[in-house]
C-alpha cells in the first residue's frame, strides 16, 4: 500500500511556499524470512528502494503465503499489478498468474496471451 508523507518544518508544522523541506525516504526493512528466497544473492546488501524490482519478482515467482502477504503490505496491489502488466508475466509460471489474475483482476485474455508467450 502507498504510504502517505506529511512534510513538517522542525517546527512541528507545514511548511509554506518559501520554506525548503527535504524528504528523506525510509526504505522498509526486508524481513528475514525472505532469506531463503535469495540464497543467490547477498541478502544482507538488499535494500527496497535499490532492489525492488528485483525482490518484487522473486517474491511473486517462489513467496510462499506469509512472502506475499509481507509484498502486498509494502508494495501494494497496484505496483504488483503494474509489475506483472510491464513484463506481461514474464519469469511467473502460469499457475502462479493465474492466482494473480484472480486477485488482480487482471485481464483473462492477456494472462492467457502472456501465457501461451512463454510455452511458445
Amino acid at each position: 500500500m502507498a504510504r502517505e508523507t506529511k512534510l513538517t518544518t522542525t517546527k512541528g508544522r507545514e511548511p509554506d511556499s518559501s520554506e525548503s523541506v527535504s524528504v528523506k525516504t525510509v526504505s522498509p526493512p526486508i524481513p528475514q524470512q525472505l532469506g531463503p528466497l535469495f540464497w543467490d544473492v547477498e541478502f544482507r546488501r538488499l535494500r527496497w528502494q535499490r532492489d525492488q524490482d528485483f525482490i518484487i519478482g522473486r517474491v511473486l515467482a517462489e513467496g510462499g503465503f506469509q512472502h506475499t502477504r509481507w509484498l502486498v503490505e509494502t508494495a501494494g496491489r497496484g505496483a504488483i499489478r503494474e509489475w506483472i502488466v510491464r513484463r506481461r508475466g514474464r519469469g511467473l509460471s502460469p499457475r502462479v498468474l493465474r492466482f494473480w489474475e484472480a486477485v488482480l483482476g487482471l485481464p483473462h485474455r492477456d494472462v492467457s496471451t502472456w501465457i501461451a508467450e512463454q510455452m511458445a
